[in-house]
């Protein structure tokens, strides 16, 4: 009789754990084995065994990544709740982030406003965090990735980090689909349809994906109503080729929230608002530049009354096509095709003088990547890629003035109606919507400007890169990174709305950019990977969507092309093949810069630690993050709306406050210095986790805590220690139907977070986050 060792030697090859093998010997002296293993028990909610398409390669392990990164699938995507790009702080280290207005529109990593692409190509977003908000309804999985994008991506704008959103596939193989609704505190629905299904067996694929959603806010006057229709196809030619093609259409009418002004520490602290209008030196109580307020009193404020008015408009409209397409050309080479196109309409006129209008802008971009492998060991990805970018947009932002406004008054309070004066530093653009130009004149040749500038710009740009990656293992541990791009920018500017009698102004720039990053992995063993990185990275600074604005002196500036960035970074990873624990530390030094309003650049150094544990194997489930993060002016100068809130009023009740009658907004430029950077939390602490009581029913819990941090840059006004605790639990009634009830912020904690990224408004506004709420969901597969 022969003897089955074989039944190990599968076992191992496949990663089963033996329990048994068991030789059979039938009458006929025909060998039967039989090998008995144990089933994975993980739910899908776990870091460790995704893979990370794009920004270094394809089909990268999260451990060959030389890099922090935080890769968050569909199943983890659903698990936390994650509607807005705000909520991936649950998950991902380092991404605490401002309000963004109400409306995030950009991710915020290790303390800087970070890039958002979808499926490697840049996408069109907000001008500073203030843009469109996101929707999720194309999105299957989401990559956090820490640092300037890598070569492969290319020059860019912001640095401190990026998302890549990965969009949803068809399948060739099985139909399937699901219907989501759900309903929560003040009004807030959404649906949303999910089918996929194949036209062809295992050739052609399609996939439909519809959203609605109709918020109500708990805010005053705010809310949300948005209409996404997603399209994806996947064609697979043969068995060496793939294309996956999908388009989004995408239209929303959202609220620009800036949240309370007033923010001084008894409005942090126990919801004292200050009361009384700031006047003009004129006696007028319109709010304006320089007005200065005579304290009233002061009142415990409801946190739902903020700086919004029912008659403002704000919308967007906007399509997105991509299209990926990949060969086997032969053993050694390979090639990849990455095409994106997106349209962008977007109309905001606000009552306090605020308008930004969009007319069009248009990106079209193709990235064509050969993978050639020289050898087993050895590997090389060439990149060309093509980035051309058209805006034509309207801004007017000069007028507004926020910290004059008294809350507790008439709406009037919080409406500013241009005087003649005013206007005529301004263009109108259509009856009663005046914008600024996009240039600057000298009507009257006194050698002065004789008007207000914001974004206003007609603007194209090319952007042509060229890219090498080399790949090489060194030894059966060793394996290193090392990568270089050229940007080569042909820009054009032209003021689209020149005032009467005037030779619309225009200038051109071109410029080259470089990106360099080198790396290296080393596994200690099988369960442990050190890792090093070093970035530079130079990057551009750009107006609304993309475009870029003419200076006051009617130039481009070469500020635009000037902000450089640098990052250091080593690492641990623990991922072992045998447990269903994965954990991993970094630290980090990264030097970036920061655009300023007036279009200047401002140096920031940040130094810090992050680290996330994930723990995943039924019925438990459990995710632990911590960051601690250094981030201080690098011997850089800084602005604000204003230096402090006590400049906003006299010293009439020092009571209440003392203050210093310089008015407010008063645009304040403070000196070089080397003071940490105001609203950023210096620790933040994260944790999350789900218990399955059963197979039907599971309990899950979330929480946020940050350290006390400064609101402003003289640190006059701190937000203090603060947490958040969330709950949930679902029920399946069938293996097909699903409910689930969220709580968030269950001890209805009072807290605050900055309103607008980099600190210019820190000592104007702050904003109040949501109390406690709930919302019911129920899910049906089909």
């Amino acid at each position: 009789m022969k003897h089955a060792y074989l039944a190990i030697s599968i076992a191992t090859i496949l990663n089963i754990p033996v329990v048994n093998a068991v030789p059979f010997v039938d009458e006929e002296k025909t060998e039967v084995i039989e090998v008995i293993g144990q089933a994975s028990n993980s739910q899908g909610l776990s870091v460790k065994d995704s893979s990370v398409d794009g920004p270094f390669g394809d089909n990268l392990a999260l451990k060959d990544i030389a890099r922090s990164v935080t890769p968050i699938s569909s199943e983890l995507i659903e698990q936390l709740n994650i509607t807005t790009l705000q909520d991936v702080l649950a998950v991902s280290p380092n991404t605490y982030s401002a309000s963004g207005f109400g409306a995030p529109s950009l991710p915020t990593i290790r303390g800087q406003l970070g890039e958002l692409f979808q499926d490697g190509t840049r996408r069109q977003a907000g001008n500073n965090g203030f843009g469109v908000p996101l929707s999720f309804n194309s999105v299957e999985q989401i990559d956090v990735v820490k640092g300037a994008p890598p070569v492969l991506f290319g020059s860019s704008q912001r640095n401190g980090g990026f998302v890549n959103l990965h969009s949803k596939t068809a399948s060739t193989d099985e139909s399937k689909g699901k219907i989501n609704l759900s309903a929560g505190r003040w009004d807030q629905y959404r649906a949303q349809l999910d089918f996929t299904g194949a036209v062809y067996q295992d050739k052609v694929g399609f996939r439909i994906s519809a959203e609605h959603i109709d918020n109500g806010s708990y805010y005053d006057y705010a809310g949300m109503e948005s209409d996404s229709l997603y399209a994806a196809l996947r064609i697979l030619p043969d068995d060496k080729s793939s294309w996956d093609i999908n388009f989004e259409l995408y239209q929303v009418e959202f609220t620009d929230n800036a949240g309370i002004n007033r923010p001084t520490q008894a409005l942090i602290d126990h919801g004292l608002y200050i009361t009384g209008q700031g006047v003009q030196s004129n006696g007028s109580t319109v709010p304006a530049a320089g007005s200065i307020v005579s304290p009233t009193g002061q009142v415990q404020l409801s946190r739902s009354t903020v700086l919004t008015d029912p008659d403002n408009l704000n919308e967007a409209t906007t399509y997105l096509f991509h299209s990926i397409y990949k060969r086997e050309l032969s053993p050694s080479l390979s090639l990849k095709n990455t095409t994106y196109f997106q349209h962008l309409q977007r109309e905001e006129i606000a009552q306090n003088s605020f308008v930004e209008i969009i007319d069009g802008a248009d990106t079209a971009q193709n990235r064509t990547e050969l993978t050639y492998l020289w050898n087993s060991d050895q590997q090389t990805i060439f990149a060309l890629d093509v980035r051309y970018n058209k805006v034509l947009g309207y801004s007017q932002f000069t007028t507004e003035a926020d910290s004059p406004i008294d809350l507790t008054g008439p709406l009037s309070n919080r409406r500013i109606p241009l005087t003649a004066e005013q206007q005529a530093r301004l263009v109108e653009l259509r009856p009663g919507v005046f914008v600024s130009p996009g240039a600057q004149y000298d009507i009257n040749n006194d050698g002065t400007g004789d008007f207000n500038l914001s974004d206003t710009t007609d603007s194209r740009s090319v952007q042509t890169g060229l890219a090498i990656q080399h790949d090489s293992d060194w030894t059966r541990d060793l394996h290193t990174t090392i990568g270089y791009r050229a940007d080569f920018y042909d820009v054009k500017a032209s003021d689209p709305i020149a005032p009467d009698g005037q030779i619309a102004a225009s200038d051109t720039i071109n410029e080259v950019l470089h990106s360099a990053h080198a790396s290296f992995n080393y596994t200690l063993n099988s369960d442990f990977t050190v890792y090093g990185t070093a970035s530079y990275n130079e990057a551009t600074s750009n107006s609304m969507a993309g475009g870029t604005a003419l200076s006051s002196d009617n130039t481009i500036s070469e500020q635009n092309f000037a902000t450089e960035n640098t990052l250091v970074e080593f690492g641990l990873k623990y991922s072992p093949t045998d447990s269903d624990w994965y954990a991993d530390g970094a630290v980090f030094s990264q030097r970036r810069s920061l655009r300023n309003r007036d279009g200047s650049n401002t140096g920031i150094r940040t130094q810090g630690f992050e680290s996330q544990v994930f723990y995943d194997a039924y019925p438990y489930w459990v995710s632990v993050g911590y960051s601690y993060i250094d981030a201080s002016y690098d011997n850089s100068a800084s602005s604000q709306d204003s230096a402090q809130i006590a400049d906003a009023f006299d010293n009439s009740r020092p009571d209440i406050i003392e203050g210093t009658s310089v008015g407010a907004p008063s645009f304040t430029s403070f000196a070089p210095s080397n003071r940490q950077v105001q609203g950023i939390p210096e620790q933040s602490f994260s944790f999350n986790g789900n218990y399955s009581i059963n197979p039907e029913w599971q309990i899950g819990f979330s929480g946020l805590y940050t350290k006390s941090y400064p609101l402003d840059f003289l640190a006059t006004v701190k937000i203090r220690d603060q947490f958040t605790l969330n709950m949930n639990t679902s029920y399946a009634f069938t293996q097909n139907t699903k409910l689930r009830f969220d709580v968030s912020n269950v001890t209805n904690e009072k807290n605050w977070r900055p309103v607008f990224e980099g600190g210019y408004f820190g000592a104007t506004l702050v904003f109040p986050e949501l109390p406690i709420n709930a919302k019911l969901t129920v899910t049906h597969n089909f």
